[in-house]
C-alpha cells in the first residue's frame, strides 16, 4: 500500500461502501462488519454507527483508536462471514484469510486485501445514537488490487455492486475541495 493525503480520504467513504472496521485490544487484532457509516465534513470526521452489541466497541472505546478498511467486492463472502461470527472466539484474520498491516499512527491495523484504508482516532462517542465520531489521521490506497468495485448492503441481505464511474469533475466546478 502506499500512503496518501488524508485530506482525500472522505473519498473512500463518500459513495457508501461496506467496510470494515479493526481493533486492536493490546494482544489480539479483530474485525466487525460496518454499512451504516457517513462522512461529516471535509477534515475528515467519520461517524460509524455502532454500540456494546459488537465486540470491537468496547476496544474501540477504551483504545480510541480504530482503522476503516474498504473491501473490494470480490472480499464479499468474506466481509459478510466477518459480520456473523464472534472476534473473542474466532481469529477473523485466520478464518478469512486476510492479511494485517502495521499502521503507522494507531495500533489497530491495516488489511492488505482491502482497497483503502483509513487510520482514525476516537474523538466522541454519541450513546443516544449509537455514533463513534472519528478523526481519519492517515489514509492508505492498495494499489495493486484488480477489483476495484467495493459494494453496498441494501440492508436485507442484499447488496449492490459498483458499476461504470462516470466523471463530471468540470461541471462540479469549485465545488470541489483542493487537490481532490
Amino acid at each position: 500500500m502506499r500512503e496518501m493525503d488524508i485530506g482525500k480520504a472522505f473519498t473512500f467513504l463518500e459513495s457508501g461502501p461496506v467496510t470494515l472496521v479493526t481493533t486492536f485490544d493490546g494482544k489480539k487484532n479483530n474485525i466487525m462488519t460496518i454499512s451504516w457509516h457517513m462522512i461529516m465534513d471535509f477534515s475528515p470526521h467519520i461517524a460509524i454507527s455502532t454500540g456494546p452489541w459488537n465486540t470491537s466497541f468496547e476496544v474501540m472505546m477504551r483504545t480510541k483508536e480504530c482503522v476503516i478498511a474498504v473491501p473490494g467486492v470480490n472480499l464479499i463472502e468474506a466481509v459478510i462471514g466477518i459480520g456473523t461470527v464472534n472476534g473473542d472466539i474466532v481469529d477473523k484474520f485466520d478464518k478469512f484469510s486476510l492479511t494485517s498491516l502495521a499502521a503507522k499512527t494507531v495500533k489497530a491495523p491495516l488489511i492488505k486485501e482491502c482497497l483503502k484504508c483509513i487510520e482514525c482516532k476516537v474523538i466522541d462517542y454519541v450513546e443516544k445514537h449509537g455514533l463513534v465520531i472519528l478523526s481519519g489521521e492517515r489514509a492508505w490506497i492498495n494499489e495493486t488490487a484488480v477489483e476495484q468495485r467495493t459494494f453496498h448492503a441494501v440492508g436485507d441481505g442484499t447488496f449492490i455492486v459498483d458499476g461504470e464511474m462516470m466523471e463530471y469533475r468540470a461541471m462540479m466546478g469549485n465545488r470541489l475541495p483542493p487537490g481532490v
